[in-house]
Formats: structure tokens, sequence, C-alpha cells
């Protein structure tokens, strides 16, 4: 007797998930926030986009009656000259110095006493920590004679250390650093201890490692304050080789040697700006998730 058999045909293959999925419509509301964040970003790239510009139109931009976003003839002569007749690259050594050591001191010091006001009971903590956030809203006007006569006591007038030593300590930074802190869990630190680790063996092995976006955060705020700084340098930096940029442009716009200064400070700010460039792009990572975890909004 035999026997038929039946073939079953072969089930169709399932469509991939991607296309079972049916397509997600963007909101009008959607479009309107990448627009708006569009027209922001415009808005905030265009002044680098015109310094650039104007550092390559011949005298800069107010040599020109007329409104344009990229010369007609772009050149390099405003570089030029100024690197020629103005020590451009020792003003930059000079605030790439007191930037760069600053900013570590800062670090080192914001990340100590942020670590011991945040895990330390002490008496009169309390109050210590309110009179460093007191001193936040002192202007810098008030403190800026009694701290010249004390950098000039010690002999430090038009030197580097002049601008380092009163700008290492930052309250802000100190805060900042507090904050994280607080939200490291105390039980670890206890861990430590209770296995026999010291306060400097907890802290360097134990805390600080967990400390990569806070100090993403200290490092972008101070450097960026120490190289931008101008009152400050402008009191205590006199010889012209001693400047930093931010007090060196403005001697160029009334330096006799140029018929127009504004291609010659748009020359320097184009090339003074990539530094900070550099750090913000290093460490931008960390500054986000420090700035989202110190609960600063």
């Amino acid at each position: 007797m035999s026997t038929v058999r039946t073939t079953r045909p072969a089930p169709a293959e399932a469509p991939p998930a991607a296309e079972r999925r049916p397509r997600r419509r963007q909101s009008p509301r959607r479009w309107l926030l990448l627009a708006g964040l569009a027209i922001l970003a415009v808005l905030m790239v265009f002044p680098l986009y015109w310094m650039v510009v104007s550092a390559l139109t011949p005298g800069g931009q107010s040599q020109s009656s007329q409104f344009y976003l990229w010369p007609a003839e772009p050149t390099l002569a405003n570089f030029s000259e100024v690197f020629s007749t103005q020590p451009v690259w020792r003003w930059i050594g000079n605030s790439l110095l007191i930037s760069v050591v600053t900013t570590a001191i800062s670090v080192c010091v914001s990340l100590g006493a942020g670590y011991a006001l945040a895990k330390f009971s002490f008496f009169g903590k309390g109050l210590l920590y309110t009179a460093f956030l007191v001193t936040i809203m002192i202007p810098i006007q008030v403190t800026l004679v009694p701290s010249f006569l004390v950098v000039a006591r010690l002999g430090l007038v038009d030197s580097p250390w002049a601008v380092i030593l009163p700008t290492a300590f930052d309250v802000v930074g100190i805060f900042i650093a507090r904050q994280f802190m607080l939200s490291v869990p105390n039980a670890l630190v206890e861990a430590a201890r209770v296995d026999g680790a010291g306060e400097f063996r907890a802290f360097f092995q134990v805390v600080l490692p967990t400390c990569g976006p806070l100090v993403g955060v200290l490092v972008i705020l101070a450097f960026m304050a120490r190289w931008n700084d101008f009152l400050w340098p402008m009191v205590v930096l006199q010889g012209n080789e001693n400047l930093t940029v931010p007090v060196a442009l403005s001697t160029l716009t009334n330096n006799p040697a140029f018929a127009s200064p504004w291609g010659a400070v748009m020359a320097v700010a184009t090339v003074t700006v990539l530094p900070i460039l550099v750090v913000f792009l290093a460490f931008q990572r960390q500054f986000v998730q420090g700035i989202s975890s110190t609960g600063i909004k």
C-alpha cells in the first residue's frame, strides 16, 4: 500500500524587525525644536566665524562700508604684520604658563577642600563653608588694592606669580567639588578606613577615581577663567613682553603702528582662541557628566 507524502510549503521568512515597526512621524513640535536649536547654534558660532573673516580681511572689516560674509580676496597679511611687529608668541606663552599652573593648583585645592567639607565633621565647618560662599559676592574691585599691596610687598609685581598666587584659590571650584563629593557614598570611605587606610590613601584610591567628571568641570572652568582674566593681570603686569593675551589685545587697539588695529586684534584673537577649544574638546564629556551630577542647573 503506497503512502502519499504531502509537502508543506515553507513558511515565508519574517520581515526584519526594522521593517515590521511602523516609522514614527516627526511631530511638528520636534521639527520646531530642531529648527530653534539650529538657529541658536548659528548665533553662537557666528561671532567666531566673523572673527576669522575679519582676520582674513585686509585691515579688518572696519575698512569696508559693505557687509559681506567672506572677503573677496582673503589674505594672511594681518597675521604676518602683527606677529612680526609684536611679541605675540611671548604673550601666548605667558597666558599658557599662568593658566596651566593656576588651573593645576586650583583643581588640587578644590578637590582637597571639597573632600574635607563633604566627608569630615569638625567644629565650625558650617561657618567656614558659609564664609567661603560669602566671598563669592565680594567684587574683585574691593580687594584689588589690598591684593596689589600684598603682591608688591612680596616683590612679585610684573611676574607670572603675581597673577598665579592670588587667583589659585577658587571658591566656585570648592563649591562644585563639595557638591560632587556629597554624592560619593560614605560607606566607601568608611570601608577604606576600617581596612586600615589613612585619609590620604582613602582619598586617592577610593574617592579620587570616581571624580573624573568633577576634574573635567574644574579644569575647564579654571582654565577659561584664567585665560580670559583681564583686570588683575592688567594691574600687576607692566612690561609689554610680560603681558597676557587679553591685556595685550587691549594695547593693540591704541597702537600707532597699525593704520587699522582691528585686523591685528582679530588675527591674534583667532590664534588665541584655539587653546580654549582644545581644552574644552578634551574635557567636554567629563564636563557634561560633572555638571549633571553636581546638581548645578
